[in-house]
């Protein structure tokens, strides 16, 4: 796991932004649990921005243009998507505290969602910390097949439309890894994201109305390696 060390005092949206450009971030042990953590990862996880892969059957679903996708529009139902029980996931890291923070840090324009609804209805999601040329991904669910997984392609096209050159992943799942996702070291992701900090990425460059095709183009035409087999 790394380095993980508690903390008692009032941490503030500050302190919190600090403590991402330094690579650390904080957890708690279970939703219920008010207390919060330090974690600075021994093995950091990671998606190249420039080794995205995209499953085929994946491909087809955003082509199909199934799912509305939104913008910073609805934070409270993200995090409380994420922190809900679901099925194989009794309970998560995200606590009272977390949730206050991160709202906190939504409203000073840091954190951000992209939002995958059907049919009028939130049905999946992610969000994260966007700080200078870095995107810190902290969590996402999904009630819907694929829904998640959307979300993060619209994620990934968005981070390099606009300029980003990392996206943090903490940790590496299966999830993860079929869309690129890998482990490096401690000293690795610091030079990684030195690097970010000293460019300015813009969230906000691509248009939410972009096309699907667009967007799988934005990706596939970025990475080594496009889309990849289901």
């Amino acid at each position: 796991m790394g380095s993980r060390s508690s903390f008692t005092a009032e941490i503030t949206p500050n302190t919190l932004l600090n403590a991402y450009a330094c690579g650390i971030f904080p957890m708690a042990e279970s939703a219920d649990d008010p207390a919060l953590y330090w974690i600075e990862p021994d093995a950091r996880g990671i998606i190249p921005l420039n080794m995205i892969r995209i499953p085929k059957r994946l491909a087809r679903t955003i082509r199909q243009q199934k799912f509305e996708i939104r913008i910073d529009s609805d934070f409270e139902g993200v995090i409380e998507g994420c922190a809900a029980p679901m099925l194989g996931r009794d309970s998560t890291w995200i606590n009272e505290p977390i949730m206050a923070l991160y709202a906190d840090l939504f409203d000073m324009g840091y954190c951000h969602t992209v939002e995958t609804w059907l049919d009028g209805r939130l049905v999946g999601g992610l969000y994260g910390v966007h700080l200078k040329g870095a995107f810190f991904g902290e969590s996402m669910f999904s009630t819907e097949r694929d829904a998640s997984k959307v979300a993060l392609v619209y994620l990934a096209a968005r981070l390099i439309y606009g300029k980003f050159s990392l996206l943090d992943t903490q940790f590496v799942t299966a999830h993860l890894r079929q869309f690129g996702a890998i482990e490096i070291s401690r000293r690795e992701f610091q030079g990684h994201l030195h690097k970010a900090l000293e460019i300015q990425g813009n969230f906000r460059e691509l248009p939410v109305d972009y096309p699907s095709v667009g967007i799988l183009q934005v990706v596939s035409q970025t990475s080594n390696t496009g889309c990849s087999t289901p």
